[in-house]
């Protein structure tokens, strides 16, 4: 059982960056892929980026065009999300997800993630 725990939510202007983090309990963090998906309001939840247990692989949306950029601390349990260049479009809640496998063809299907966070608010103004 893994339960991960999202932080660092909160109001930017555009331009903007925030990083967030997500903590996972439990001592098998380190033999899960990580990703961080994301729902606006009215729309479906979707994928923004993922990462390998070792840190060694990862997959991007195309919309975070080089601004986003995740990593891992396996000591610390903990995964982030460094978002730079914030957009109004960019405003969601973020959640984080762990899954026991890496697949280089569907790290953003929602299904194949074990375990979600509760998320955590990103609002980005203009």
């Amino acid at each position: 059982q893994v339960q991960l725990v999202e932080s660092g939510g909160g109001l930017v202007q555009a331009g903007g960056s925030l990083r967030l983090s997500c903590a996972a309990s439990g001592r098998t963090f380190s033999s899960y892929s990580m990703g961080w998906f994301r729902q606006a309001p009215g729309k479906e939840r979707e994928f923004v980026i993922a990462i390998s247990w070792s840190g060694g692989s990862r997959s991007y949306a195309g919309f975070v065009k080089g601004r986003f950029t995740i990593s891992r601390d396996n000591a610390k349990n903990t995964v982030y999300l460094q978002m730079n260049s914030l957009k109004p479009e960019d405003t969601a809640f973020y959640y984080c997800a762990a899954r026991r496998n890496w697949s280089t063809t569907s790290m953003a299907m929602l299904d194949e993630y074990d375990y979600w966070g509760q998320g955590t608010q990103v609002t980005v103004s203009s």
